[in-house]
């Protein structure tokens, strides 16, 4: 689904609306590693799974809690089934605008399964005529009660030419 429809789909939710359910993905060490890499965080509890399994209280290697907040775009991209790449000059972007809250509540162990579930709170068009929207975001972990994390989540669509 191309960006431009991302947006279509956006003006068509009523605040209080199901955006969507992403697809599973698993948390690989591989992703923790390389995420470890690229912001300079050498934390054992996150990138040494020998050091994690005989000194963490999760039996092993957890992800980053910022790799957990990272991975919502791509959440919110699959509870959308939105794939492929777009041209910004033609249909528009997305940037974060920030969070108005969000927890940390249960940490992702290496391997396991997660996926978000998305709600719009809120919809509206700024004076440059710029979406913004606020959602509810809940990330969860196959087979735990307690989920990854909640947040509020803002984000702002640009269009074309803005």
């Amino acid at each position: 689904m191309p960006e431009a429809q991302v947006e279509d789909t956006l003006n068509r939710l009523a605040p209080g609306e199901e955006v969507g359910v992403s697809p599973w993905l698993t948390v690989s060490q591989s992703m923790i590693d390389s995420f470890g890499h690229a912001t300079l965080d050498p934390d054992p509890m996150h990138i040494d799974p020998e050091w994690a399994a005989a000194n963490s209280p999760y039996q092993g290697t957890i992800a980053f809690g910022f790799l957990t907040i990272s991975l919502l775009t791509h959440l919110l991209h699959g509870s959308m089934g939105v794939r492929g790449a777009h041209d910004p000059r033609r249909s528009g972007y997305y940037l974060n605008y920030g969070f108005d809250r969000i927890r940390l509540v249960a940490p992702v162990r290496t391997g396991r399964r997660i996926r978000g579930s998305f709600k719009m709170l809120d919809r509206k068009t700024d004076e440059r005529g710029r979406l913004i929207t606020t959602f509810d975001c809940t990330v969860e972990i196959e087979g735990e009660s307690r989920p990854a994390l909640v947040a509020q989540w803002l984000t702002v669509w640009v269009p074309p030419n803005t």
